[in-house]
């Protein structure tokens, strides 16, 4: 693939990152995120059917006096129904008309309920685990491009990798605050690992670029930085695409086929793979450009 100059057009990626970036920070200041019980406290009730399950809209009909409820499909027969916590009683007329829609398999009943003070503690060592991993992820780049320390230290690389990484999780969680607000969706376990698989993702794909440009460093000593930015970028643009297609196009397939239990997940999948991509080639390098020239005019 030839020369293709990513750098030159840097501004216009800037300028739709920036937008988008706003965008989604502005929209979720102004909606919230509607986390899971998990993470708020609450009961989850779980049941499997013996024969046939009813579907989603059956026991939605047959609790609509129960507001608030989430519904997810489990397996074949089972149900996992989540929602503020409720006192006995109430648990109680809800399995009885649970009961109604079919025959419960014995022991397959189980009603779990989670307090605010575990779901404060959940929400806290979720946090605490994403700032550990991005620190990690910090102090990795910085070791493994100390030999790419020309022009710009190999701290700056970790540093626009971790800026590109927020843009890949703020986009996806503005997405994800619409949804909240006007269907109800959730912030819950298994969308926060989609979120801490993206951080993997995108890194991933940041650093096969950054390891072209510290090899093309080497090579190419006497170039001027952008076009050794330009050269890598082209010459792993092939892969980065292929690679991203490759893994959307079985997600893609999933969210539309896969059942409503999975759809949420896989969409927080999609969201971080296609930003993940876009930033990797588009964000990344351009911002370690941009430093590098901020840098050299602050020298005089």
């Amino acid at each position: 693939m030839g020369l293709i100059h990513f750098i030159k057009y840097r501004k216009i990626f800037y300028l739709i990152s920036g937008s988008l970036v706003a965008l989604s920070i502005f929209i979720i200041v102004v909606f919230g995120l509607r986390f899971g019980i998990e993470f708020t406290g609450g009961t989850i009730i779980k049941i499997e059917y013996e024969n046939t399950r009813p579907s989603v809209l059956e026991i939605k009909e047959k609790l609509r006096e129960f507001p608030g409820i989430t519904i997810q499909e489990k397996g074949n027969l089972g149900i996992i129904l989540e929602m503020k916590e409720i006192p006995p009683e109430t648990q109680f007329e809800l399995i009885r008309k649970l009961k109604e829609l079919g025959e419960i398999k014995e022991g397959s009943l189980s009603v779990e309920t989670i307090g605010p003070v575990i779901g404060k503690e959940m929400r806290q060592k979720t946090l605490i685990v994403i700032v550990l991993s991005l620190f990690a992820v910090l102090i990795y780049i910085a070791i493994a491009f100390s030999k790419a320390s020309r022009p710009v230290n190999s701290f700056i690389y970790g540093v626009m990798a971790l800026i590109a990484l927020c843009h890949d999780v703020i986009i996806p969680l503005g997405v994800f605050s619409i949804l909240g607000k006007y269907f109800g969706v959730e912030i819950t376990i298994p969308i926060i690992t989609a979120f801490l698989f993206i951080f993997g993702y995108s890194i991933n794909d940041t650093i096969v670029i950054f390891d072209r440009t510290r090899e093309n460093l080497l090579k190419f000593s006497k170039e001027n930085f952008d076009v050794i930015l330009d050269k890598s970028l082209s010459q792993t643009l092939s892969r980065s695409l292929s690679i991203s297609f490759t893994t959307l196009i079985p997600l893609f397939a999933i969210f539309f086929f896969g059942g409503e239990t999975l759809k949420y997940f896989v969409l927080a999948l999609i969201l971080g793979i296609s930003f993940g991509s876009y930033s990797s080639i588009f964000l990344a390098a351009p911002l370690v450009y941009s430093y590098f020239l901020f840098r050299e005019k602050k020298k005089g």
